[in-house]
């Protein structure tokens, strides 16, 4: 028997933010942008070293991980929250293109024998096992692929887990570039990504809430011509409408890439 009941929207708190980009270096730099006090300039994505790594693993972390790592704690930092506490979502289209790459290249050469570091770098949650690994975090962790539609799923996993588990939940959307000739078909120009934490509750650190439910709508696109050819190039950047209204501290809603015809729509509310 079909319900006639409303789906209630899912919901939660974000007190947290983390963005790496072509020309964002971090949030700060982002918001500025976004909110129009600065000039999106093009330029390479910059990623800090992964200091919370052993000597060893440091060494082996691929762009990606690098990525992923600062996302997460940057995030984790302004919200004011633990890392080893709390819950993870890890989404990505892709992964680690580079690694991918050099993998193709040695199966394609007359000594087939893979790296081992190469090999376990090789898997979807090879991301989220180096952040287990610096953080010591036993918390939950999912990893999500969901090819254009990651940051979406991704965001969705994320605030089931806090409407239903009643904790904070990071969210680390991320996405990297595939060397040529794989880049002639997945043509991402460069490694981007997002963090939000998301939390049940307000609390001393919150920014905004968030109210999400599916929509048929068309995306809501970048007015910014540069950052709307990000927003289609790089998965994870489909949140920029989303990370507009929360860098200019305002209410709104907006409509984000999803699985067509399925959009998501999400209505934002500043903190008071």
């Amino acid at each position: 028997m079909t319900s006639t009941h409303p789906r209630s929207p899912l919901s939660a708190w974000i007190s947290g933010i983390g963005m790496i980009a072509p020309g964002l270096p971090d949030w700060p730099a982002a918001q500025a942008v976004l909110r129009g006090a600065a000039p999106w300039q093009e330029a390479p994505a910059l990623l800090p070293a992964a200091t919370l790594l052993p000597p060893a693993e440091r060494r082996r972390a691929s762009r990606v991980v690098r990525l992923a790592l600062a996302l997460g704690l940057e995030a984790a930092a302004r919200a004011g929250h633990p890392v080893e506490e709390l819950a993870t979502v890890f989404t990505a289209s892709g992964a680690d293109g580079h690694n991918c790459h050099a993998l193709c290249e040695q199966l394609a050469s007359e000594d087939r024998q893979v790296s081992p570091t190469r090999f376990h770098n090789s898997v979807h949650n090879a991301a989220a096992g180096y952040w287990g690994i610096a953080t010591r975090s036993m918390a939950p962790c999912q990893v999500i692929c969901a090819h254009d539609a990651s940051f979406g799923a991704g965001l969705l996993d994320a605030l089931a887990q806090v409407q239903v588990d009643r904790r904070p939940v990071l969210l680390v959307a991320y996405d990297s570039e595939y060397p040529a000739p794989l880049h002639q078909l997945r043509d991402t120009p460069d490694c981007a990504g997002v963090a939000l934490v998301l939390e049940p509750e307000p609390g001393p650190h919150t920014l905004a809430s968030v109210q999400l439910q599916p929509t048929p709508a068309a995306a809501t696109p970048m007015a910014d011509a540069g950052l709307e050819l990000l927003r289609l190039a790089i998965p994870a950047l489909r949140a920029l409408p989303l990370l507009q209204l929360l860098a200019r501290e305002a209410a709104g809603r907006v409509c984000l890439d999803y699985l067509p015809p399925t959009q998501l729509e999400l209505q934002v509310e500043a903190a008071p």
